[in-house]
């Protein structure tokens, strides 16, 4: 699963691929217990670096289940 955390007052997105083994329903819900908190969203991804984000520092974030392949080249869809 992929996700991308949009940071306030940063052009910059932080994009993490999280282990399959995780639930998206669950991200969600730790995402939406911390947000209004002064606590830290704390996320390990599939290489097992874990990254932590200030709650009020995030401005958006964008889940997905990342099996999509990319496509390449001219005339794709």
């Amino acid at each position: 699963m992929d996700i991308r955390i949009g940071i306030v007052q940063s052009m910059k997105e932080l994009e993490l691929s999280l282990p399959e083994e995780m639930k998206q329903k669950d991200v969600i819900k730790e995402v939406e217990a911390i947000i209004g908190t002064d606590k830290v969203l704390w996320l390990t991804d599939k290489k097992g670096r874990r990254v932590g984000v200030p709650a009020e520092r995030i401005a958006y974030v964008e889940i997905g289940s990342g099996a999509t392949e990319r496509a390449v080249g001219f005339g794709t869809a």
